[in-house]
């Protein structure tokens, strides 16, 4: 008698799981599409500094600075 009600319990915790799984990769989704995008070759790259740090700026600009 036990036994059913475990399973059932059971399996109220996998759709409570599957859902919360599901709500938070749509609102992860959604995120996304809705920062912008930019198809721009400068904001895709990315430089190394001398201590093997990734920085956004080129190597010339932080000379300057």
């Amino acid at each position: 008698m036990g036994r059913k009600n475990q399973n059932a319990f059971i399996k109220k915790q996998k759709e409570e799981r599957k859902r919360k799984k599901r709500a938070e990769k749509k609102e992860l989704m959604e995120e996304r599409r809705s920062q912008p995008k930019s198809g721009k070759l400068e904001d895709m790259m990315a430089y190394i500094d001398e201590n093997g740090n990734i920085v956004s700026g080129s190597p010339d600009d932080q000379e300057e600075s």
